[in-house]
């Protein structure tokens, strides 16, 4: 009988996304990053993993937010 062959995986398939720092920023980022001996892009995919993580299905609708709404005023009993 003849071994059965393994599938190949699917490979991965990555979309990129950029977005612009100042020269204040840029600078911030890479002192944090030399002191804390870390890459930039290390440290931001960290930063932003609970995200790209938790809710790629699905998101609670407790953080949909309505048309003009403020968190400014709560009622009483919310306090």
């Amino acid at each position: 009988m003849a071994a059965r062959r393994r599938r190949k995986p699917r490979p991965t398939v990555y979309k990129e996304i950029t977005f612009k720092l100042s020269v204040r920023q840029r600078k911030s980022l890479r002192n944090y990053c030399k002191a804390r001996k870390t890459t930039p892009t290390k440290l931001i995919k960290k930063m932003i993993r609970p995200f790209t993580e938790n809710y790629a299905d699905s998101v609670p609708q407790e953080y949909y937010l309505t048309e003009k709404q403020l968190d400014l005023f709560q009622a009483e009993d919310d306090i």
